[in-house]
């Protein structure tokens, strides 16, 4: 399917690796541009020179996209842009009792706060333009609360509910917001959570991924790959009619009608 998007520019954050660079290969392998953010610059420059093999040029930005100082790098590099994806690495498992403030302000700022400013910043110019798309990678956590991600699920949840209402007063200007909800992928983040299970439960890193794949209805976990395939849709020239919505991709996680 031609996604009718060859030739826009996106910004891609965190998008050296796992769920975000599955994100930034679909698009470029559309025939976007793409600039492209995270915060060590050897894997960036890695991730940017396979995107460069589709065909489409890449402006890397290595800087934390979570500070003012970021966000302010990466949009002066990529000047007006069509798409914007929105993509940080969740805060730490832990219980309740675990967190303080200064816990919760970080986790807010991480993966709430950024990617509103991301999104106050390019709104405008995708107006004025009369087209644009947003896409915030949240998680399945905020259709199913994660009790061990505590600070993600109360972060995530006030992300989605700026994106509610932000994305019916901008939809009549041509730009749609949705959120993608991602269940356990095969990246970083998987091999993070399992190793606390694994620690906790003193038992090995297999057995851990065993344990949570058997949660999973799909039966393993999901490919950087398809998750970047959807990002691209709701990206695309087709998705226009999508509007405000969380999209679940957890190979069947969460149980529930609606």
């Amino acid at each position: 399917m031609d996604l009718g998007i060859k030739g826009k520019k996106a910004i891609v954050c965190a998008g050296s690796k796992g769920l975000g660079f599955g994100c930034a290969m679909a698009l470029a392998q559309a025939g976007v541009d793409l600039v492209l953010n995270a915060r060590s610059e050897g894997p960036l420059e890695e991730a940017a020179e396979q995107l460069r093999a589709c065909g489409v040029s890449v402006t890397t930005v290595a800087c934390d996209i979570t500070t003012e100082a970021g966000q302010a790098q990466v949009l002066a590099a990529a000047g007006p842009v069509d798409i914007l994806v929105n993509n940080a690495g969740g805060p730490p498992p832990g219980m309740w009792h675990d967190w303080e403030r200064a816990d919760f302000l970080k986790a807010l700022d991480a993966n709430m706060l950024t990617p509103i400013m991301m999104m106050k910043a390019v709104l405008p110019g995708m107006m004025d333009r009369g087209w644009g798309r947003v896409v915030n990678i949240t998680s399945q956590s905020v259709k199913a609360p994660i009790a061990v991600l505590g600070l993600s699920n109360s972060a995530r949840a006030g992300l989605t509910g700026y994106v509610a209402g932000t994305a019916r007063q901008v939809a009549g200007a041509g730009v749609t917001i949705n959120n993608m909800l991602p269940g356990i992928h095969a990246t970083d983040r998987a091999v993070a959570l399992d190793g606390g299970v694994a620690q906790a439960q003193g038992i090995t890193m297999a057995e851990a991924k065993a344990q949570r794949c058997a949660t999973i209805p799909a039966g393993r976990y999901g490919t950087a790959q398809e998750f970047g395939a959807m990002c691209a849709f709701l990206c695309s020239q087709h998705a226009g009619f999508i509007v405000g919505q969380n999209i679940l991709l957890d190979g069947g996680g969460v149980n529930a009608t609606l």
